[in-house]
């Protein structure tokens, strides 16, 4: 199989989804598995005082799946640069990202602070080595994470019969979709981006606001991991109660409350 690179020259566009209202500009991206359907209830209360645009990452959605891809954040992020400087957009905009998108979104930060008014992570696998975690309980948690994937990409008739499952009752029609088609795209982002990540190590790096959204009942949160997100001087958090990962009513309104306020100079965390 021939090596793609990830490199800005040789890139692939992304499929810019959605462009829809006015004003200052906010560019969404999806999870793993998923595609800018993620947005379905967000868009709609940004787009009467925003420009909203969804864009599907690399592998999934209407997007292109590259013969050679590994699927790691320098490849998302290089193909999500791409696409963005192809908008020509004219301000800084504010970057959503949902999921895998967030380390994507993390990622694409790092080197492109002027182009950025802010980030939005909403509902972040971050995840770091167990070792590195003093607490033992979340030390035993975060491992866990690191087996559950292993096995998931190891097994992908039952992995892709559990999507299924969950799929069929998803709040959202298609907004979990991990077929025959997009299951390469899949285990490599899951191994290369979610596995292997350096969100937190992206983070501190990160010289733009962040603003962190998550539901205080997300299945995929690593405790230890958003304890020390939640310690750098330039992160709020907004935990919000009785929600869980997928972008429903009620954390989508979080989401829209915290892209329409304006950004906060480094501050501390705070919830709702």
């Amino acid at each position: 199989m021939a090596r793609w690179s990830w490199f800005r020259r040789d890139a692939p566009l992304l499929s810019v989804t959605g462009d829809t209202g006015s004003g200052p500009v906010v560019v969404m991206i999806h999870g793993i598995a998923s595609s800018s359907v993620t947005f379905h209830h967000l868009v709609p209360l940004l787009e009467p005082t925003h420009r909203c645009i969804t864009i599907d990452i690399l592998g999934f959605g209407a997007s292109p799946s590259p013969e050679g891809a590994t699927y790691s954040l320098d490849e998302h992020a290089a193909a999500l640069d791409r696409t963005i400087r192809s908008l020509r957009l004219r301000e800084p905009f504010t970057l959503v990202g949902h999921s895998l998108g967030s380390l994507i979104a993390a990622r694409y930060a790092v080197a492109h602070r002027r182009e950025l008014d802010r980030l939005v992570l909403v509902s972040s696998p971050i995840y770091l080595p167990p070792a590195m975690i003093g607490d033992s309980v979340d030390r035993a948690s975060m491992g866990a994470y690191f087996t559950v994937y292993e096995f998931l990409r190891l097994n992908p008739s039952f992995t892709r019969r559990t999507a299924a499952a969950l799929a069929a009752i998803a709040p959202i029609k298609n907004v979990l979709e991990l077929t025959e088609k997009n299951w390469q795209p899949f285990m490599l982002s899951l191994q290369n981006a979610i596995e292997s990540q350096t969100t937190l190590a992206d983070l501190s790096r990160v010289r733009v606001p962040i603003d962190l959204v998550y539901g205080a009942l997300d299945p995929f949160l690593a405790p230890g991991g958003l304890a020390i997100v939640q310690q750098l001087r330039h992160v709020r958090a907004h935990r919000v109660s009785g929600v869980a990962h997928i972008i429903r009513p009620k954390l989508a309104q979080a989401v829209a409350r915290v892209v329409s306020e304006p950004p906060a100079p480094w501050g501390a965390s705070n919830g709702e």
